[in-house]
Order: structure tokens, then C-alpha cells, then sequence
């Protein structure tokens, strides 16, 4: 008998480590649940933010987007007008003959008719007053010059900003804004 009670008394103490283990097995569900909805309601709220965080850069971006493109578009609509304004104004020095420097048998000549781009047309009398200044300017450096520094596109290149340079100096209170080929013979 003693070993009946011992054993029903085993029983007992299993089927309460059973029933307490089902309860505590059901209140860890319970807590993993409410987990399992406190992490999927954090998600939802990190997500939420997210998009609000996201929306509120985007709108920044579009608006300050938006308001750069409007001034560009501004700015180009006043360039344009002022365009039609200002159309380019051009003052012609004439052919210009020269010597080339060489030290061949026969001399190497360069003929040469220039316009310049002014930027206004009140300058025209101005340039007309100081146009010899800037024949002799062009004449002293295109003595200078052999055959070899006017081949190609980069020697034309090179002789138009030099020339720039020079009409720029000697023409100081006019702006002028290029300096245009109409004709080149080199002989």
C-alpha cells in the first residue's frame, strides 16, 4: 500500500508538472503571441514612419527641383529676349597682307580679311578711331607667324584667340566678342 500511495502521490506530482507545464506552455504562447503583435505592430509603425520620412524628402526635392527649373527656365526666357535685342554687331578691318616669317628661298605671303563681333553697335565710331591701332597690332604678330603655325584646324584656332587677345587689349573700353575668318590665303 505503501507503494500504491507512493506511486499515486508520483502521479499526482507528474500530472501537476503536466497541467502546470500546459499553463505555462499556453501564458508562453500568450506572451509570444502578444510578441509576435508587439513586433509586428513595431514593424508597421518603422515602416509608417519610413514612407512619411521618404514622402517628406521627395516633396522637399520636387518642390526645390521645381523652383531651380522654373529660375533656369526664367533666366533663359530674359537670355533669349535679351538675344533679340542685341544682335550681333560686326565691324570689318579689311584684308590684311603680310610676309610670313621663313627662312625658305621664296617668300610666304598670308592675305587676310577679318570682321570682329562687337557686343554693341554705339561702339562702331569708337572702333573706327582706334581701328589703325589694331591693323598694326594684327600686322606685327602675323609677321611673326611661319607656314607651319597656320596648318590645320588647331593653328586656326590658335591664330583666332591670339588675335582675340591682341583686338581685346588694344580696344579696351569695346567688348569684343569674337574674332571671324572671312578669308585666308596663304601663298
Amino acid at each position: 500500500m505503501a507503494e500504491e500511495k507512493a506511486k499515486k502521490e508520483d502521479d499526482k506530482k507528474e500530472e501537476a508538472k503536466a497541467e502546470g507545464a500546459a499553463e505555462g506552455g499556453e501564458g508562453a504562447a500568450v506572451e509570444g503571441g502578444g510578441k509576435k503583435k508587439f513586433g509586428t505592430k513595431m514593424i508597421i509603425i518603422m515602416a509608417v514612419g519610413a514612407v512619411l520620412v521618404l514622402g517628406a524628402g521627395g516633396g522637399a526635392a520636387f518642390f526645390f527641383m521645381h523652383k531651380h527649373s522654373d529660375d533656369a527656365a526664367k533666366a533663359s526666357e530674359q537670355a533669349a529676349a535679351s538675344d533679340q535685342k542685341a544682335k550681333p554687331v560686326y565691324f570689318s578691318l579689311g584684308d590684311l597682307l603680310v610676309n610670313l616669317s621663313g627662312e625658305g628661298k621664296h617668300p610666304n605671303f598670308l592675305k587676310v580679311k577679318i570682321s570682329l563681333e562687337l557686343a554693341d553697335e554705339k561702339d562702331l565710331p569708337l572702333m573706327e578711331a582706334i581701328k589703325p591701332r589694331i591693323i598694326d597690332n594684327f600686322q606685327v604678330y602675323l609677321r611673326e607667324l611661319r607656314i607651319e603655325d597656320l596648318r590645320g584646324s588647331a593653328g586656326m584656332y590658335r591664330l583666332r584667340e591670339e588675335l582675340l587677345m591682341r583686338v581685346t587689349e588694344a580696344a579696351q573700353p569695346v567688348r569684343v566678342h569674337d574674332v571671324l575668318f572671312q578669308e585666308m590665303l596663304v601663298q
